[in-house]
């Protein structure tokens, strides 16, 4: 049985923790936060990740998995060491390493025999090597480098970790790569390669990823954008593009923006490392560029509908999070969209399944919170559909036509029937999409 250590119990150490130790190894999750601690302890998770709560819970009764606030135990009685803490950015965009080395200090510290150190957090590229130099200022104990990029999407994360497309490791040493292989063999008896690079490629593996993921979004979103002007419908031209087998469906939804804790940190980090390295990224610029203006796409149709000046207009928002099944409200563009709204002085009421409390931290009592998806449309002048839910998608009209004051709804993710809402004489602004004019 492995031993591995987790240093880092926030949503990626969390998720590899559970998620390694279901694999057969003994893990600790530690983390300076003896708060966050004890309430893993006592089987409070402090994200929602769905089925986390279940995957720890049967590997803590299996004596598989446990959290503790001593690093120096969890250190010393380890032969993995996964590094998973968070690496935010900076106001250029830069990536703060701060949490990074200090990690890296802690464990040459206490570091009592050869281990394996994996950084399982997303790093620029030369990471590994600072991590390295590091380590070996404070101690002559031996120890390996690896660099061990997540692909975990929330709201998928477990899904993601034990059936993955590939598992990419960086390594400079080929008996430590090893090992890493033999930790999760378990995951790829279907066939997904365990790629073996060096670390700097591995580091630039994961930014290279998220940008192209998120370039896809962006193109899509222009396309969509296009659609509306030239009387195109988005959806058939999305059919048409992601039959192509070169492009692929996914990640080809218009909508209102990516947001979360990935794509906006990675492409700013991105771009300010190739700026580093005298290389202009003229693409993944452009997209952070087109991301962040499809955040405010609604807000001309609103006022194309209302005026500009909302004092007097009651609005519902369907979704807070950045993303379904997730609470994660970073990067959200519900954010910009409530902002911009507060700006013209609506009331505003939002529903969210998971991120109220989330959303409590950043509009605290500036719009009301809805204890359900109908209670945020009593009295509405109009809906604005921001998070793609899957309750969102199949709503009950007849409840909206009573509550909603006028039947006006701007979906953002375009999760509605078209078809229906013309039966139903609604008015309807979808992304990319002809509007319906009261059912016409």
């Amino acid at each position: 049985m492995k031993k591995v250590c987790v240093i880092g119990s926030g949503y990626v150490g969390l998720v590899a923790g559970a998620c390694i130790s279901e694999l057969g190894a003994s893990v600790i999750c530690v983390d300076k936060d003896k708060e966050k601690i004890e309430k893993l302890k006592n089987g409070i998770i402090p994200i929602y990740e769905p089925g986390l709560a279940e995957l720890i819970e049967r590997n803590v009764f299996e004596k598989r998995l446990r959290f503790s606030a001593s690093l120096k135990d969890s250190i010393k009685e380890s032969e993995i060491i996964f590094i998973a803490v968070g690496t935010p950015p900076q106001e250029d965009g830069s990536t703060d390493l701060n949490h990074i080395l200090n990690a890296a200090e802690d464990i040459a510290e206490n570091l009592n025999s050869y281990k394996i150190i994996v950084i399982k957090s997303t790093v620029p590229v030369g990471t590994s090597e600072l991590v390295r130099k590091k380590i070996k200022s404070i101690t002559d104990v031996k120890f390996d480098i690896i660099s061990n990029p997540e692909f975990l999407k929330e709201g998928d994360a477990i899904k993601d970790f034990m059936r993955p497309d590939r598992i990419v490791i960086g390594a400079s040493n080929d008996k430590a790569a090893e090992t890493m292989k033999s930790l999760y063999s378990p995951l790829v008896r279907t066939g997904a390669p365990i790629l073996v690079m060096d670390n700097k490629s591995a580091e630039v593996t994961k930014y290279a990823s998220n940008a192209m993921l998120a370039t896809k979004i962006s193109f899509m979103n222009e396309i969509a954008n296009f659609c509306e002007k030239a009387g195109a419908d988005v959806s058939l031209v999305r059919a048409g593009v992601g039959s192509d087998s070169r492009i692929g469906k996914s990640f080809l939804f218009p909508g209102c923006g990516y947001g979360g804790s990935c794509f906006p940190k990675d492409i700013k980090a991105l771009i300010k490392t190739a700026e580093e390295y005298g290389v202009k990224m003229k693409v993944i610029n452009s997209v952070e560029e087109v991301n962040e203006e499809q955040k405010k796409i609604i807000i001309p149709k609103i006022e194309s509908v209302f005026g500009a000046d909302l004092r007097k207009k009651n609005i519902a928002i369907w979704g807070l999070a950045f993303k379904a099944r997730t609470d994660d409200m970073r990067e959200a563009p519900s954010i910009v969209v409530i902002n911009e709204l507060l700006k013209r002085g609506a009331n505003i009421s939002a529903y969210d399944p998971e991120a109220v409390s989330e959303a409590k931290k950043i509009f605290k009592n500036k719009i009301k919170y809805a204890a359900n998806q109908y209670d945020a449309v009593k009295n509405a002048d109009c809906l604005i559909i921001i998070t793609d839910w899957n309750e969102f998608r199949q709503p009950d009209y007849e409840r909206l036509e009573k509550s909603l004051k006028q039947k006006i709804i701007f979906d953002g993710r375009n999760l509605l029937d078209v078809n229906e809402l013309k039966s139903k004489k609604f008015t309807y602004y979808g992304v990319g999409l002809r509007p319906v004019i009261e059912g016409k």
